[in-house]
This record gives C-alpha cells, sequence and structure tokens, in this order.
C-alpha cells in the first residue's frame, strides 16, 4: 500500500544529526586503515550493536554498494515494488544501484489480474517485469494461491469443488506460464496456516480441501520445471507452534514427491518482540536438512509501538536487521533477503495501522538509515570471512 505523510523540521535535524554524528566517526574509521595494507574494503569486521557506522565515498574510489555485495556473494538483496514508483527517478537510481532483487507488492495478485473470469490484464505485471530484465534483477513471483485479494467474480461465486479445481489449475498456468523462465522463485502458496499451526480453513480449503496445497505445487511445476517453488508464511520465521507447523507441512509434501524447493519467512516484524537469532538459525537448519532453500520475503520492523527515543529506535532496529542478514548469510540455504519496500515512504504499515513508522533500510529523504549499514556490514563481514 501506498501512503504519503509529511516530515517535520524536527525530524530532518534529528536524522541530519544522527548521519553526521556516524560520517564523523567513519573518518576516524578511515584515517586509522589508511595506515593497513590494502583491502577490498577499509573497515575491518566489527560487529554492529551500540552504534552503526557508515560508508562515504572517499576522493579515489567510492565504497561498493549493497547490491555490489551481494552479487560478490551470490546472495538475492531485494525489495518489493510497483510500477506506479518506476517513474521517480529518485526511486529508480537507488533501486537499481542497492538491489539485485524485486518482487511485485501486488501488481501480481489474482485480484489484480483478472478483474473477470477467464480475461487477463499483464500490462502492469510486464512493466515490472520488463524492468527487472533491462536491470539484470532477479524475481521473485509473489503470489499465485492466497485467501485474500481475490476478485469478485471467484469469492462471490458458488461452484462445485471439481470447478474450483479447473479455476485454480487455469490461473496458476495462465500465470506461471506466461513467466516461464523469467521468474526465479515463485511464492506458490501464501499464508496457509493458523497460529497453532494448524490448515486455515480458508476460501480455498473450504473449496478444494487440504489438498488445494498440493495440487497448486504441482501445477505450478508443470507450468515452469525451472522455477523454485516456495510455502510462503507469517510469524514462523524462530521456533514456536506455526514454524512447527510449517515443517510438518512441507515434510509431508516432500515425503508426497509434491515439488517444493523452499519456504519463505515474510518477517513482519516489531521492534519489541523480534525473534531469536539462534532459533531462526535452528529453523533455517532443519529445512536444509529437508534439502529446501529459504527465503527472507517481506522483511520490515516496526517502531511505532516501541519504548525509547526515536533515535535509539533506529539503532535498535539495525541491530535486528543485522543479526537476521547475519543468521540469513551464515545458512548454507538461505539465499535471499527481501525488504517489503523501498524506503520508509513506500511501506504498507501507516496505512494499515494508521500509525507513522519507519520500518525499511532507507528513510524517506532516501538516505540510508542504520538498519541499511547494519545488513551493510553483515555481507562485508561475510565476505571477508570467505577470503583467504
Amino acid at each position: 500500500m501506498q501512503y504519503t505523510k509529511n516530515n517535520s523540521k524536527s525530524r530532518k535535524s534529528d536524522t541530519n544529526t544522527l548521519f553526521i554524528c556516524f560520517s564523523s566517526l567513519l573518518v576516524c574509521l578511515l584515517v586509522l586503515a589508511a595506515c593497513k595494507p590494502a583491502s577490498n574494503f577499509a573497515l575491518t569486521p566489527t560487529p554492529i550493536r551500540q552504534a552503526t557506522i557508515t560508508v562515504e565515498p572517499t576522493a579515489s574510489q567510492a565504497p561498493p554498494t549493497l547490491r555490489q555485495l551481494a552479487d560478490q556473494q551470490k546472495w538475492l538483496v531485494g525489495t518489493a515494488s510497483d510500477p506506479a514508483y518506476l517513474t521517480n527517478p529518485q526511486y529508480t537510481a537507488l533501486l537499481d544501484a542497492e538491489f539485485n532483487g524485486l518482487v511485485g507488492e501486488n501488481v501480481m495478485k489474482w485480484g489484480r489480474l483478472s478483474v473477470e473470469r477467464g480475461i487477463y490484464d499483464f500490462s502492469k505485471a510486464d512493466v515490472l517485469m520488463d524492468y527487472a530484465a533491462r536491470h539484470q534483477m532477479a524475481v521473485r513471483g509473489h503470489t499465485l494461491v492466497w485467501d485474500l485479494q481475490l476478485p469478485d467474480w471467484l469469492t462471490q461465486s458458488i461452484l462445485t469443488r471439481d470447478e474450483y479445481k479447473v479455476i485454480l489449475k487455469e490461473h496458476i498456468t495462465t500465470v506461471v506460464g506466461r513467466y516461464a523462465g523469467r521468474i526465479v522463485a515463485w511464492d506458490v502458496v501464501n499464508e496457509p496456516l493458523d497460529a497453532q499451526g494448524h490448515l486455515r480453513q480458508n476460501f480455498w480449503f473450504q473449496a478444494i480441501g487440504p489438498e488445494y496445497i498440493l495440487l497448486a505445487f504441482q501445477w505450478a511445476h508443470a507450468a515452469d520445471p525451472e522455477a523454485q517453488l516456495f510455502l510462503n508464511e507469517s510469524f514462523a520465521e524462530g521456533l514456536n507452534e506455526k514454524s512447527q507447523g510449517v515443517y510438518a507441512l512441507v515434510s509431508g509434501m516432500l515425503e508426497k514427491g509434491v515439488p517444493i524447493h523452499g519456504v519463505g519467512m515474510q518477517m513482519h516484524l516489531r521492534l519489541e518482540n523480534p525473534p531469536v537469532p539462534e532459533d531462526v538459525a535452528e529453523n533455517m537448519q532443519r529445512l536444509a536438512e529437508l534439502g529446501l532453500k529459504v527465503h527472507i520475503t517481506e522483511l520490515d520492523v516496526r517502531l511505532q509501538d516501541a519504548p525509547g527515543s526515536r533515535d535509539g529506535k533506529l539503532v535498535a532496529q539495525g541491530v535486528v536487521f543485522e543479526d537476521l542478514a547475519r543468521t540469513c548469510l551464515a545458512a548454507e540455504n538461505c539465499e535471499a533477503f527481501f525488504t517489503w519496500g523501498l524506503t520508509d515512504h513506500y511501506s504498507w504499515i501507516p496505512g494499515m495501522t494508521g500509525k507513522d513508522d519507519e520500518p525499511l533500510l532507507f528513510a524517506e529523504n532516501w538516505q540510508p538509515k542504520p538498519a541499511y549499514w547494519a545488513v551493510y556490514a553483515a555481507l562485508r563481514d561475510a565476505i571477508l570471512a570467505a577470503q583467504p
């Protein structure tokens, strides 16, 4: 969701003060680094906990961007976007520089693609796909089967089970087939479980039965055998009833020979209650033992209800982003790290909660936040650790 809001002068002042402090700290570090032998980076690996370090261009050479580091690490760093945003040159300049992955926030959802039965409008989705191709960005497809944002003609219909199966198969075959070979991974089924890890009796469960999940993966694989197929779920990144339900579900799918390749961990988080990194790591590891990949698919960290000063919350937010980035980079099967929006201006959260927020890597003024530098440092350190 897109929303509009105005920044106050005090917010700009706070932001400028924060970045001046970070820049001053960096200057001191760069002076010390100049006395050491040359390497790929000017900074030595240092875990970030109380402060975050910015990296400014030097007179001789600009530091690599997050995207350049991700390309070097063969790691997918992406964000959710919409074709309407791609007409803004400030938006695209930042997007192109910092991300090598792209996902449609809403443009590939059923309700946007097919307002009438049997009639599809791919024009907006094609804009996103064409942009990604021109800028060498990998695309995640989101989402094929969900019980929300469905067209009225479907939700208001009264059909037989077999008729619903035909409609679902036609949709998956049409959409996946159109972009076959161009989308690296699909969120085939989105949010099928309740908080206790049981299958939700949602629209598709009631229309077809629990086997709708297995059928969806089979039909998606038939439409594009090369695409990676993911089950995408919320609030299941750590160790809890829901993540146990995800594990049981995907284990059963694998036992039945269903073509599933990974689990998407959405990670719409709150600053006051972030996941325990060790629990996330353990969850990723047990999925790796099943042969499944993990993508962090929709990451944002909302600040609105957390206690403390704004500056303190921004730094604490950076710690959460850093913990997750380092956990993903350390996991053999975690190959993608997607945020749900480019800058705070493009977050869905204020539109949903009615409260101002700053949940993403970049501020409304396009400047990187502590969260950005935390992810940057985690990626930089992973590359340095891999050097002989």
